[in-house]
């Protein structure tokens, strides 16, 4: 029974997503922005969540506030995201896009914290609980999709803070385990980021959130370069978050077979590869079809980051290794794809942004493995970086 409740919680909070994250490059670029004032922008949300999420799970493992955090967290995005439409002037939206950015920085990781908490010695499990967020984004996502098509984009802001409100009411029956610090938070924070393997980890991972951000920001505005309707570009979603349901149900699987360090490497070299194709098939169909490697990019990415994060974090600071690994991916990584992406969209186009940021991943995985071997001895397993 204790499973239902974050199950429910990453069903709603992925389901609000799905209705707001890939439509925010199209509703800056109906309301007049420029690119760089859309990079800018979208960039600006996970680099500040790179601050954001370890000062805020750093402080709820240090307070042991857990759930507090993160019921006010869910508060302060539905109402922030609630004032964005009401202005199109860049200076108020940054300072907007600033504070929701801010204050949502946190919630995943919380949640992953709290739910391995909850499984206890059932955590390889985790997978088959995040499903939840799988199937809540991809039967939202076409509804969301539909609604947006016939009301306009400002309904996407609407369906986000109606989701939100309804993952804050289900978080509350999130449990975070028992007090267990066994040194002082600064202490244990040091450890945690001196250590060069988990360094390393970060750093692909900051590469494989660069390549991911371009799918979730610009995946849209592509499609609508080559034809696309509303009511398609949620269909992609579906397709999308329907492939990451084997990988995640089987995650323990996966973890066992290649360990955290393999699973990054093989999703890593299927993100670069997932690029290529966009830029190499640029038509409707074949969109479409590459959606299906989405559970073999996010979904595994997220499964071997979690793990490592829950393995490799000192004691008492489970939330905030949580957090660490999520800002890397989701801050300043997809900060850099955002970014980037935006630039390269307006000089050169969809097709050849997604060639180049496919060739960047796939060159910055070679230089990491490269990086590792230097400093690898024969003592060192496979498995653990």
């Amino acid at each position: 029974m204790r499973k239902i409740w974050p199950f429910s919680f990453y069903f709603l909070f992925f389901a609000a997503a799905s209705a707001l994250v890939p439509y925010m490059a199209l509703y800056y670029r109906q309301i007049g922005l420029s690119g760089a004032e859309i990079g800018i922008l979208t960039g600006l949300a996970p680099l500040i969540s790179l601050v954001g999420a370890p000062l805020l799970t750093g402080f709820a493992d240090a307070q042991h506030r857990h759930r507090l955090i993160i019921g006010l967290t869910l508060g302060g995005v539905m109402f922030s995201v609630l004032l964005i439409p009401f202005t199109e002037q860049f200076t108020l939206l940054f300072l907007l896009v600033a504070i929701y950015a801010f204050i949502g920085s946190p919630i995943v990781s919380l949640a992953d914290s709290a739910t391995v908490s909850m499984l206890g010695e059932q955590r390889a499990l985790y997978g088959r609980i995040r499903t939840g967020g799988t199937i809540g984004w991809g039967l939202a996502a076409p509804l969301a999709g539909l609604v947006i098509q016939n009301n306009g984009l400002r309904w996407a802001f609407w369906l986000y803070a109606a989701g939100m409100f309804a993952a804050l009411l289900v978080s509350q029956g999130l449990h975070f385990g028992p007090v267990s610090v066994q040194q002082p938070f600064r202490s244990g924070f040091k450890i945690l980021m001196s250590n060069r393997r988990w360094l390393l980890f970060l750093a692909m991972v900051f590469m494989a959130g660069m390549g991911m951000a371009t799918v979730t920001t610009y995946l849209f505005p592509f499609m609508e370069q080559v034809g696309a309707s509303r009511g398609l570009m949620g269909l992609s979603q579906t397709i999308a978050t329907l492939a990451e349901l084997p990988f995640l149900f089987f995650a323990n699987r996966l973890i066992k077979h290649y360990g955290a360090r393999g699973l990054l490497v093989l999703s890593m070299a299927v993100v670069g590869v997932r690029l290529l194709l966009y830029a190499a098939f640029p038509t409707l169909a074949a969109i479409l079809l590459i959606q299906l490697l989405h559970g073999l990019t996010f979904a595994t990415i997220w499964v071997a980051g979690v793990s490592y994060a829950h393995d490799h974090a000192p004691a008492g600071l489970e939330a905030t290794a949580q957090g660490v690994f999520g800002s890397t991916m989701m801050g300043v990584g997809a900060a850099a794809g955002n970014f980037f992406g935006a630039l390269l969209m307006e000089a050169v186009g969809g097709q050849q942004m997604y060639f180049l940021m496919g060739l960047i991943v796939l060159l910055g995985l070679g230089f990491f493995l490269l990086v590792e071997k230097r400093f690898s001895t024969p003592s060192v397993q496979y498995e653990t970086f």
